[in-house]
C-alpha cells in the first residue's frame, strides 16, 4: 500500500497547481457509479482556477496545449508540462481486488481520511470525498490503462473536483521535506562509507574468496511441525542440516508480512552450504495465509497486534523443540549448536530478529507517539502498525514483555521497523553484534525515521549499518513457492532483485561466520571498502559502522536541514 504512495509522492514539485494533481494520487476505492469529474476547480482564499477533465486528457495523450490549458501556463511553466503530462498517465500496476481489500485496513483508511481533507465540501457529507475518492482510484485500476491520475479524474463520481489548495500545498511540502530529509540522510550515510572506506587498513580484496559461490557443503531440508498449545499456535518450520563433521551453529530467518519460509530459501541454502543449520518458521498470524483472508474479506488487519509477542515466542519455542529433538531425534542428534543463534528477519521479521536479540518494546514511546494529534501529522505508514502494540500492554497492565533469547549472539534486521515500538531506549538494550540494512526507497518502513536515525541509538560498538540505495521494501524478498498463492508484485516495486538478493548472501554469510560460528578470519568483507568493491550501478551498496546522533537529529529539522545540506549535498 505505502509502495503505491512512494511511487507517486517522488513526483512532487514546487509548483502549486502540479502539486494540487499530484497529490491526488496516492488513494484508493470502489463505485459502480456512472458519474465522471468533468472538471477540476482549485481554490485558495477568494481565487478559484478551473480545468476541464478533458483539457488534461487531451494534452495528456496528444501533448497539445490548448486554449484552456494555455492560460494556467503562469501557474504552470511551459517547462514542467511534460512533467504534469507524465503525471497523468504514470501507471501504478496493482490489482482492484488487493487494492480494494487493503484500503479497508485502518491503515489504508487512514490515508484516506488525510487525503480527503484537500477536497472541499458542497454537501452535508461528514467526510468529504472519502468514499468518492476510494471509489475513483479503484475503478480506474480495473481500467485498462491502469491507476493513474488521468484514469483516477476520469472515474471520480461526481460532476467536479474541488480542491482546497492551502490543505494540499501544506501535504506536498510536508512530503517533500520528508523526501528531502531522506536523500540527505542517504547522502549523509553514503559520505561517511567514503570516509570510512578511505581510513580502513585493507588487505588485497581480489585475494579473498568470493562469497557469492555457494560453500562446500551439501544440506539436508526438512519441513518439521511444532505445536504451541499454549499459544494455539502451529508452527511448520523448514531446518536445513548440512552434512558437516562438527555441530552447526544455527541461523534463524524470519519473514516478513504476508510471506513465508519459502521467500527466503535462497538464503538459507546459501547459509547451509557454508557449516550453518538454517531454521526457517512459518509465523502463521502474518504469513502468506493471513494476507490472503485479508484478501477474501476473511480479515480487517493484516496482522493482530499479538504478533508482536508472538512472533519472537515463536522462534524461542522451536529452539527449545530443536534443543530436545538434538538429543533424541536421529535426524539432528548431537549436529545443532543451539547455545550459538544468529536472527535474519526482513520487515517484521526485522522486528522479530531485534527483539529477540534484546530490544524491548517501548510503551511509553508507543504512548507518545500514538497520540491522534502526532498520527495526524505522520506520513510514516509504518507508525500506524506499530501503535498496535499498545494493546499489549492494556492486556499485560502496561508490564514489559522480555523477548530476548539468551541464545541468540547476533541479529541482522532487514527494513525493520524500529523508531516506536523501540525507540532508542528499546534499541539501546541490544549488546550483542547487530546489522541494519536499509533501502532508499522503502515506503513501508521509511529509511530515515525506521533504519537511518535508530541505528545511531544503538549503544554496542559492533553495529553495521547497510544502504540499498534504489532498493525497495521488498528488494531483498526471495520468490515465493507458487502453491502457496503469495500476492504478485509489480517490477518497479520490487528492483533489482537478483542483485540485492547477492548482497544478502554475500553480507549475512561473513555477519554470522564472525560472530557465530567465531572465524574472524571472514571479518575484512564487514567494512566499507569491501562494499564499494561490490557495489553495482542498478543497486548501489554502502556500508558504514558509525553516524553521528547529533548531525542526524538536524536532519529532521527544517532549520537544521540547510546546514546538514551544505555538509553532505542532495544526490
Amino acid at each position: 500500500m505505502n509502495s503505491l504512495f512512494g511511487n507517486w509522492a517522488s513526483s512532487l514539485r514546487k509548483n502549486s497547481l502540479l502539486l494540487v494533481l499530484s497529490t491526488l494520487l496516492p488513494t484508493f476505492g470502489i463505485s459502480n457509479s456512472v458519474l465522471a469529474a468533468e472538471r477540476i476547480y482549485a481554490s485558495y482564499s477568494a481565487l478559484e482556477l478551473s480545468i476541464s477533465v478533458n483539457t488534461l486528457e487531451n494534452y495528456a495523450k496528444t501533448g497539445v496545449i490548448n486554449e484552456d490549458l494555455a492560460a494556467y501556463q503562469q501557474y504552470l511553466p511551459l517547462q514542467e508540462l511534460p512533467e504534469l503530462r507524465r503525471i497523468l498517465l504514470n501507471r501504478v500496476k496493482v490489482s482492484p481486488v488487493v487494492l480494494s481489500q487493503l484500503l479497508y485496513t485502518p491503515q489504508g483508511e487512514f490515508l484516506l481520511h488525510r487525503l480527503a481533507q484537500v477536497i472541499v465540501n458542497k454537501s452535508s457529507q461528514p467526510e468529504p470525498g472519502f468514499g468518492t475518492l476510494r471509489s475513483a482510484l479503484i475503478s480506474a485500476s480495473a481500467e485498462s490503462g491502469g491507476l493513474t491520475l488521468l484514469n483516477v479524474l476520469r472515474k471520480y463520481p461526481s460532476s467536479s473536483i474541488r480542491l482546497d489548495v492551502a490543505e494540499t500545498l501544506e501535504i506536498a511540502t510536508e512530503l517533500e521535506k520528508l523526501v528531502n530529509q531522506t536523500h540527505i540522510a542517504i547522502a549523509a550515510v553514503s559520505q561517511e562509507s567514503k570516509i570510512e572506506a578511505a581510513t580502513i587498513s585493507q588487505p588485497n580484496l581480489s585475494q579473498l574468496p568470493d562469497l557469492k559461490v555457494p560453500g562446500k557443503f551439501k544440506s539436508q531440508k526438512y519441513t518439521l511441525k511444532f505445536f504451541d498449545s499454549r499459544r494455539n499456535r502451529l508452527l511448520l518450520t523448514d531446518v536445513y542440516i548440512p552434512n558437516v563433521q562438527n555441530t552447526a551453529p544455527i541461523i534463524v530467518i524470519s519473514h516478513g508480512l504476508g510471506l513465508d519460509s519459502s521467500n527466503f530459501q535462497y538464503l538459507a541454502t546459501h547459509l547451509s552450504s557454508y557449516g550453518f543449520a538454517v531454521v526457517v518458521p512459518n509465523h502463521p498470524g502474518s504469513d502468506a495465509k493471513q494476507l490472503r483472508s485479508l484478501l477474501k474479506g476473511h480479515a480487517i488487519e493484516v496482522a493482530e497486534p499479538g504478533e508482536f509477542k508472538d512472533r519472537p515466542m515463536d522462534v524461542t519455542y522451536i529452539l527449545n523443540q530443536l534443543e530436545k529433538g538434538n538429543q533424541s531425534d536421529s535426524r539432528f542428534k548431537g549436529r545443532l549448536n543451539l547455545q550459538q543463534v544468529g536472527v535474519f528477519g526482513q520487515s517484521l521479521g526485522g522486528y522479530t530478529a531485534l527483539a529477540l536479540a534484546g530490544a524491548k518494546i517501548n510503551f511509553e514511546q508507543l504512548k507518545q507517539d500514538c497520540q491522534p494529534a502526532a498520527l495526524q501529522k505522520t506520513w510514516n505508514m509504518s507508525l500506524l502498525l506499530q501503535c498496535r502494540a499498545l494493546e499489549l500492554s492494556i492486556s499485560k497492565s502496561g508490564k514489559d514483555y522480555n523477548l530476548r533469547d539468551e541464545r541468540v549472539k547476533a541479529a541482522i534486521a532487514v527494513n525493520p521497523i524500529t523508531s516506536s515500538i523501540f525507540g532508542k531506549a528499546g534499541l539501546s538494550q541490544i549488546k550483542t553484534p547487530v546489522m541494519i540494512v536499509s533501502s532508499s526507497d522503502d515506503t513501508v518502513a521509511p529509511a530515515l525515521s525506521e533504519q537511518i536515525l535508530p541505528f545511531s541509538w544503538f549503544a554496542n560498538s559492533q553495529k553495521y549499518l547497510v544502504m540499498l540505495v534504489g532498493g525497495t521494501h521488498f528488494s531483498t524478498i526471495g520468490n515465493g513457492n507458487p502453491a502457496n498463492q503469495q500476492v504478485a508484485l509489480p517490477a518497479d516495486m520490487i528492483g533489482d532483485a537478483s542483485q540485492a538478493r547477492r548482497y544478502m548472501n554475500v553480507l549475512s554469510l561473513p555477519f554470522f561466520q564472525t560472530y557465530i560460528a567465531g572465524r574472524p578470519q571472514y571479518t575484512p568483507y564487514l567494512n566499507a571498502a569491501y562494499t564499494q568493491s561490490i557495489s553495482s550501478k542498478s543497486l548501489g551498496l554502502s556500508l558504514v559502522k558509525s553516524l553521528n546522533t547529533t548531525e542526524l537529529a538536524q536532519l529532521l529539522d527544517v532549520k537544521g536541514g540547510k546546514s546538514v545540506k551544505k555538509k553532505f549535498p542532495t544526490p
